[in-house]
């Protein structure tokens, strides 16, 4: 069993991986030859399933094992994001799978190279202890230092992850492309604070968990709300975008479009947004919202898919300057009762 790589975009990495962990610590990653799925599932919470094209972290790659050339691990992925950091400055970076100790290893080696009389510190701490070597260039002109992190996994059985699988939800009633995620972070990270501090007051009936509202329809528009006894607050945008329906990707073609749930629901509302009927609502959990549109960081365009009072499922479509395959990640959000 090999795995190698050298990453030739190590700020989308780190990124990925520090959205991931406000979701949960470990995360199940298969590594392919083509794709590196990353997998998220939390006792509770919002599920990912992340499906990225090798190029768009990757510049080589070598994958062998005797399960079809694919390896499952098991990541910390606070340990993880740490040893990516420390490499967002380097001259280049490499990761491998090795054994320590007999433990199982990501080793990320980095290569720094900086003036011969600059001064260069790489903290050390408990969980990533690197080791470090540096070289004088000829010249005396600079200084080339390498550094491996080290973070322990647990390397999967095929078996261990078989039973894996995303969750199986309904025909959507409502798809529309949301605005950037880092805007709607601002606005419900703000809903969520005002309900907390009135429940604090004793003035509402908002729980420990506040749940934000989050609405939308067939004529591009979206609502994000938050009410208690003392309050009601809510946010509407319009003219966002509905995407077209692809009739190679539903169930009867153009007939299956004609009677898909959202063309149902097209027929009802208003493009205003002022109309009670068309709209699909989840009813979500604020913080863990809050912990799932830190994604936004990554760019790209997101398509929420609404089950009304069932679940919400995000898709974000991340860029790529290196691949033509988009990647995907794909968020499982599960709506609570009214």
């Amino acid at each position: 069993m090999r795995f190698k790589a050298s990453i030739h975009n190590v700020a989308t990495f780190t990124k990925l991986t520090a959205s991931l962990n406000s979701l949960g610590p470990l995360a199940w990653v298969k590594l392919g030859e083509e794709q590196i799925c990353f997998t998220i599932i939390p006792e509770q919470g919002t599920q990912v399933w992340a499906v990225l094209s090798v190029d768009s972290i990757f510049e080589t790659i070598s994958v062998q094992s005797a399960a079809h050339n694919v390896i499952n691990l098991e990541v910390p992925l606070a340990s993880l994001t740490r040893a990516l950091k420390s490499a967002l400055n380097a001259t280049s970076a490499t990761i491998r799978l090795t054994k320590k100790d007999g433990v199982p290893v990501l080793a990320l080696t980095i290569v720094t190279t900086t003036s011969s009389n600059a001064y260069s510190a790489f903290p050390a701490n408990n969980d990533n202890r690197p080791d470090a070597s540096s070289a004088d260039d000829s010249s005396g002109g600079s200084r080339e230092t390498i550094v491996t992190q080290e973070i322990p996994v647990k390397v999967l059985s095929p078996d261990t992850v078989a039973g894996l699988h995303e969750p199986r939800c309904r025909e959507p009633d409502v798809h529309i492309m949301l605005p950037p995620l880092m805007q709607l972070k601002s606005i419900s990270d703000r809903f969520t604070k005002l309900a907390l501090a009135d429940a604090k007051t004793g003035s509402g009936s908002v729980a420990s968990k506040p749940r934000l509202e989050v609405a939308a329809n067939m004529h591009g528009c979206l609502r994000m709300s938050i009410q208690s006894d003392a309050m009601s607050i809510s946010s509407v945008w319009t003219d966002l975008i509905n995407p077209d329906l692809d009739p190679n990707e539903v169930d009867g073609g153009e007939a299956g479009i004609a009677d898909h749930p959202s063309t149902r629901m097209k027929l009802l509302g208003t493009a205003d947004g002022r109309s009670k009927e068309g709209w699909a609502t989840v009813r979500i959990d604020g913080r863990d919202w809050g912990k799932v549109m830190s994604v936004g960081r990554l760019g790209g365009r997101v398509v929420a898919c609404f089950c009304h009072e069932h679940a919400l499922i995000l898709y974000v479509y991340l860029p790529s300057e290196h691949s033509d395959d988009e990647s995907v990640l794909t968020y499982y959000v599960s709506s609570y009762s009214a």
